[in-house]
């Protein structure tokens, strides 16, 4: 049976963002993940989580200078330290909000600099990450991200980031696996999840067009559920989508998911 977590960052938007944990639980979730949780106080979303009886099973690591269209920096020379400071800063948080798995952002590689350089500087940090994240009980996941959404974005196929695990040993990495991103970059959604399941720790959805709820576009989500079922997938899916309208009244794909 699927296990779904509520994207607390898209979901729920009309409410301030501590509020959403409770409306979490309120919608029948007993986990959530996030994106960014800094802007907030741990302690503050720590008592949430526990007056919410509600499990927190993601976050990202920070991802740079959001304002100014960083999606992280793992990538980019020059930067190294200030990856190392905010894995830190994730860890820290990690512990105080009980997340066991944090996941970073490759970044994007500037069309000035090579690719292979880029690769190179991402694999640096990315080993320096692994064997920290592992001492401190914490599981490191890596996504793949559309280019049409976010144009050159580094690490855009499940393939690439395998490679990177494989190349590098980086045994305590993982894929996330995001099926709305995948499905724009890559199809080929089903014999993915059969042949990469083995090093996907972690999956959200979203349907396409429009990163809406399941049965908003063309994904055939009933079906992948099931596959993962039959496949043992016993990790979280994350609804990390935009609602279409209100969240609760986007919940109906759900009760069929979970029989």
């Amino acid at each position: 049976m699927p296990r779904f977590c509520a994207n607390i960052s898209l979901l729920y938007p009309e409410l301030p963002f501590p509020d959403r944990i409770a409306a979490a639980a309120r919608s029948g979730f007993s986990a959530v993940e996030l994106q960014f949780p800094y802007e907030y106080e741990a302690g503050m979303l720590a008592e949430r989580l526990r007056n919410a009886n509600v499990e927190l099973v993601l976050h990202n690591l920070p991802p740079g200078n959001a304002a100014e269209g960083e999606r992280g920096i793992a990538c980019l020379p020059g930067r190294e330290q200030e990856f190392r400071e905010g894995l830190e800063r994730g860890i820290e948080y990690a512990r105080t909000l009980g997340c066991k798995q944090l996941n970073c952002l490759s970044g994007l590689i500037p069309e000035s600099l090579p690719r292979e350089e880029a690769l190179a500087t991402l694999a640096g940090n990315l080993r320096h990450a692994d064997a920290t994240l592992k001492k401190a009980g914490i599981r490191l996941l890596v996504e793949a991200i559309n280019t049409y959404d976010v144009p050159g974005f580094a690490m855009h196929r499940s393939q690439q980031v395998l490679d990177l695990i494989a190349a590098h040993g980086l045994e305590n990495t993982w894929l996330q696996y995001d099926v709305y991103h995948m499905q724009r970059m890559e199809g080929e959604l089903a014999r993915t999840l059969e042949d990469k399941l083995h090093r996907i720790a972690h999956i959200q959805i979203a349907d396409n067009p429009g990163r809406h709820e399941p049965g908003t576009g063309e994904i055939r989500y009933p079906y992948l559920f099931e596959l993962l079922d039959r496949l043992g997938y016993s990790g979280w899916i994350g609804c990390e989508y935009i609602p279409l309208h209100d969240t609760d009244s986007g919940l109906g794909w759900m009760p069929e998911a979970v029989q």
